[in-house]
């Protein structure tokens, strides 16, 4: 994913699933399997089931995309 074909949109994670993926629901409509960036692995952001969370989301695939950033 590069910085120019990402959208960037929040939503709350619904669901915790192994291998550090989550399920995220950006409308009441449309939820996403996301994965935890880098960064965040690398500083030990946990992620909860309820949390809202920053997603950048490829233009190409809608369906999946990458958590950058956890709300508090």
């Amino acid at each position: 994913m590069s910085k120019d074909n990402v959208i960037k949109v929040d939503g709350r994670v619904t669901d915790v699933l192994p291998n550090t993926q989550f399920r995220v629901q950006i409308t009441p409509k449309h939820t996403i399997l996301a994965h935890i960036s880098g960064k965040m692995r690398l500083n030990s952001i946990r992620i909860l089931e309820g949390d809202t969370v920053s997603v950048e989301i490829p233009q190409d695939d809608l369906t999946k995309g990458r958590i950058v950033f956890r709300k508090k």
